[in-house]
């Protein structure tokens, strides 16, 4: 039976220039790269600039997902965004991202606020409007600031984080309705809201009327996520009629070496099969899947016709996956 599959057509990433070495952060706060390192597996990060904002990092990401895409931006029909690092409260800075790309006027465009499941989250928003065939294509596109709400003062957070987008363009293709298919062949997310406290910012524009500092209770984050990361992952393939052995990579969200490794493990998957690229981006949000997946694509890892499963877990707590063909 034919259905209405959605494709990944192109792909974007951008860091800003700014890189910030472990050695770097050992002259700012009581720490070493070693202590880092082993701890995280993160090497450096990099850091936006002062006028540079979370809108200009998601230009550049959408920029290069419309050129691999060898579309116009006048065909894009949907313009999201996920961050938790807006440039305002309001508006949603997906609008400001589609006016600076010409994006046509009437084209809806809106933000999603998932913490570290946001591409996730946003993906599969996308994939339900091209299945509902209330779009053909779409520019999904995560970015954040986070060195913005970062306390660097705090060595058990500010290690941890950087700045970057990644975005990929979706378009609508037929399917078999098979796991043959080219596209996204499954989505699931999923929230548990009991555990808000456990990862949040210590402000917020009803409580403080600033955007705080990230806070985190590392302990049960490291706890929930292998579980969370592990369910997502094991569910879509699921969904997919698919197993392990049938998949050629992994890309879980880039939060730990440790996590990472755990959840790959779990899944009973080869270490080769498990991008991993905290190493020099470290953990950043929303950005850390779409930002991995464009710099494989680039650099001719992830091929055409590649099983790819994308997980992911975050502040809410929110977590989920995607099976994806490309």
């Amino acid at each position: 039976m034919k259905c209405i599959r959605s494709e990944i057509i192109g792909h974007g990433h951008y860091l800003p220039a700014k890189e910030l070495t472990n050695d770097d952060l050992a002259q700012m706060v009581d720490t070493n790269d070693e202590w880092i390192s082993t701890r995280t597996g993160i090497k450096s990060r990099h850091v936006a600039a002062e006028e540079e904002y979370t809108s200009d990092l998601a230009v550049n990401a959408a920029q290069m997902a419309v050129k691999t895409a060898g579309i116009s931006v006048e065909e894009i029909d949907v313009v999201i965004l996920a961050t938790v690092t807006p440039d305002n409260t309001t508006p949603a800075t997906s609008a400001k991202i589609s006016a600076r790309l010409g994006v046509k006027e009437g084209t809806p465009a809106f933000d999603i606020s998932a913490a570290c499941s946001g591409f996730v989250y946003a993906l599969t928003m996308a994939d339900n409007m091209i299945r509902l065939g209330q779009a053909k294509t779409a520019l999904v596109v995560s970015a954040e600031t986070l060195s913005k709400i970062t306390d660097w003062t705090d060595r058990n957070t500010c290690v941890l984080f950087g700045d970057g987008a990644g975005a990929v363009v979706l378009r609508a293709c037929e399917g078999e309705g098979t796991s043959a298919d080219t596209g996204i062949l499954a989505t699931k997310i999923y929230a548990d809201g009991s555990q808000y406290d456990n990862l949040r910012t210590t402000g917020g524009v009803s409580t403080s009327q600033n955007a705080g500092y990230i806070w985190m209770n590392g302990k049960e984050v490291f706890k929930f996520a292998i579980n969370g990361l592990t369910q997502a992952a094991e569910e879509v393939m699921a969904m997919g009629n698919v197993k392990a052995e049938n998949i050629d990579w992994l890309i879980p969200h880039q939060a730990n070496i440790r996590i990472i490794s755990g959840v790959g493990q779990k899944l009973g998957l080869p270490d080769e099969k498990v991008v991993v690229t905290i190493d020099h981006q470290a953990n950043t949000s929303a950005a850390t899947i779409p930002l991995a997946l464009s710099e494989y694509m680039e650099a001719g890892k992830i091929k055409k016709g590649d099983l790819v499963v994308l997980n992911a877990m975050g502040a809410g707590f929110t977590w989920g996956g995607a099976l994806v063909r490309i």
